[in-house]
């Protein structure tokens, strides 16, 4: 990676390979006709909206014109006007930032694979949704209820990494099952062998049969009013978290017909939380602990959404149009991919995405070796920076030092 007199974020947008870029942007018609501001002055203002965490078009455009002299780094000759912005987030098709997401997450597999947190040998994925609240006098055409508008973000988080691997963007309203079936296993096909954890919200029997089919494995909770019939008993150890474990086969009109197939039933004693829940899954041999810890780390899908809420622009919008709301999104969830992948890349072992991103949003245009500042974010460097002027070192500590 070339770093000298490039800032941090110049650098950073060195992950992103512009020939690829732009094939994208020509597949969608993204720069046709276009009157000096490109698809790719719009990727780079989105990304500074996130990681400067700027809450509106003015504060964009002004942060952006506020680094004139240090743009053309960045590949952006000038700083976008807010109409220039706001007609490109209205009208620019949304699809240029999906493509260029999974591109950029084909490379953090790559760097990710077979780091998990306990020992697991199947690929494990978890899928969840997050409501994301809208003011429905602005956002009129996101209906979720009465008097209250949102939009859906439905996620399939990849346990190698805690990385999202697929998303679906839907109105508040959309019901998540409709949502697993239009837009998620219509466009995203599990390997077979593979886990899908999920919770009750997606519940659906035809969906249970296709994957079986398939061969691949779901862990779910099972609904309260489910009716099954218990065809055996398997043993489970007097003292342990594990009350019964069971192998099942459902019994009501709609599930004989859709999901005849051989199940198992697990009810697992929550200390924590002191309750207990109720596991359904087609896997018939591996222990009902296991069972229960994967399932249990499907928490790390609540810890994504909630980290993405909190460190990105996803509560409030700079454009009111469905497009608009797409692209802050998906160039959200680029933003995430990006700060993972960074925090991947360091050897600084108090790294979380949290000061990652706070530290970067201080240093966004700091002349730094970026794979320098990572492993070392609080020692000066000890180079010329671009402006010629000397940078000492040894004047920067750990506030703990």
């Amino acid at each position: 990676m070339h770093s000298k007199g490039i800032s941090l974020f110049g650098q950073m947008l060195q992950f992103f390979d512009r020939y690829q870029f732009g094939t994208i942007v020509r597949r969608y018609d993204g720069d046709k006709a276009i009157k000096g501001f490109s698809t790719w002055g719009q990727f780079v203002s989105m990304l500074f909206c996130h990681f400067a965490k700027a809450n509106s078009l003015r504060e964009i455009t002004g942060g952006l014109q506020s680094c004139l002299g240090k743009l053309s780094h960045l590949g952006v000759t000038r700083s976008p006007s807010r109409s220039n912005l706001g007609y490109a987030n209205e009208h620019r098709d949304w699809r240029i930032y999906r493509d260029t997401f999974f591109h950029l997450l084909e490379t953090v597999q790559q760097q990710w694979k077979g780091k998990r947190k306990f020992r697991f040998k199947n690929k494990l994925y978890s899928i969840d949704a997050t409501v994301i609240d809208l003011c429905l006098s602005l956002f009129d055409w996101a209906k979720f209820r009465t008097t209250k508008g949102a939009v859906k973000l439905h996620c399939v988080l990849d346990h190698e990494g805690y990385l999202p691997c697929f998303a679906h963007i839907t109105e508040g309203a959309v019901h998540e099952v409709r949502a697993l079936k239009d837009g998620i296993l219509g466009a995203f096909s599990f390997a077979k062998g593979a886990f899908v954890v999920f919770d009750r919200g997606y519940n659906d029997y035809s969906v249970f049969a296709h994957w079986m089919r398939e061969g691949v494995y779901f862990v779910t909770r099972m609904k309260s009013n489910a009716h099954y019939r218990v065809l055996k008993r398997l043993h489970v150890r007097s003292a342990g978290p594990i009350l019964c474990d069971q192998l099942i086969q459902l019994t009501s009109p709609k599930a004989k017909r859709e999901c005849s197939g051989l199940l198992r039933r697990i009810e697992v004693y929550d200390a924590e939380n002191d309750k207990i829940i109720v596991l359904l899954t087609n896997h018939l041999e591996f222990a009902s602990s296991t069972i229960a810890t994967v399932y249990k780390d499907r928490w790390e899908i609540e810890i994504f959404f909630k980290t993405i809420k909190q460190q990105l622009k996803i509560k409030t919008f700079v454009g009111t149009s469905p497009n608009a709301v797409r692209i802050q999104l998906w160039t959200a969830l680029i933003a995430i991919l990006l700060l993972k992948y960074l925090k991947m890349l360091s050897t600084y072992a108090h790294w979380s995405l949290s000061n990652l991103n706070a530290l970067l949003r201080f240093n966004l245009f700091s002349y730094r070796d970026l794979l320098e500042w990572l492993k070392h974010p609080y020692e000066s460097p000890s180079y010329l920076a671009d402006d010629g002027q000397l940078c000492l070192p040894g004047l920067g500590q750990h506030p703990s030092a």
